[in-house]
């Protein structure tokens, strides 16, 4: 992205991505934690050390919720999903039991999914061997792929260019309205 995205404020917003996410899934949760910096109101612990990739930011996470006591499931949402909306968080959060990892086309979306208290365990013990990728956790784990009900919700930014294509760098102001409501 060539910035932070936690910090990116669309035109027309009022909030900060990362102020935007944190708001739905404190909305949905119980108990929330933001794996960074601290930009929002959120409890923030960082992964050891910073910056080492999404499998060490959910053991970091699952690490502050466990030491707060919290042992059972826990969504994972990555703070680059503009659209993302309480539907999609709910339905998540409602899933029975197990993980749950939605498709969006197809395609597996790992940084917005929910994780049992076994899987979020096996992806600390993943970290500790080493490994830093989503992948491992997911070739790990088995977790449920269900088609998201809003493929859409799950539509991430991670350039310049994909920032542009969903219309929130003010270059189309028709579409920075559906994810700028919260």
């Amino acid at each position: 992205m060539g910035r932070d995205k936690a910090s990116i404020r669309p035109p027309g917003w009022e909030h900060t991505l990362a102020e935007r996410t944190a708001g739905l899934v404190a909305a949905v949760a119980v108990r929330a934690v933001e794996v960074g910096p601290g930009r929002t109101s959120l409890l923030a612990v960082s992964e050891d050390p910073p910056g080492t990739g999404p499998l060490a930011a959910l053991a970091a996470g699952w690490d502050a919720l466990a030491a707060g006591g919290w042992r059972g499931a826990a969504l994972v949402v990555a703070t680059d999903l503009p659209f993302l909306d309480l539907a999609t968080l709910r339905w998540l959060a409602d899933h029975p039991d197990g993980s749950l990892v939605p498709l969006a086309g197809g395609r597996p979306q790992p940084l917005c999914a929910r994780y049992s208290a076994a899987d979020l365990d096996t992806a600390r013990r993943l970290v500790g061997a080493g490994l830093a990728s989503m992948a491992a956790l997911l070739a790990e784990v088995s977790p449920q792929l269900v088609e998201a009900p809003d493929p859409e919700a799950l539509r991430d930014v991670d350039t310049p260019a994909d920032l542009a294509a969903a219309g929130l760098d003010g270059r189309r102001a028709s579409a920075a309205g559906r994810g700028g409501g919260s």
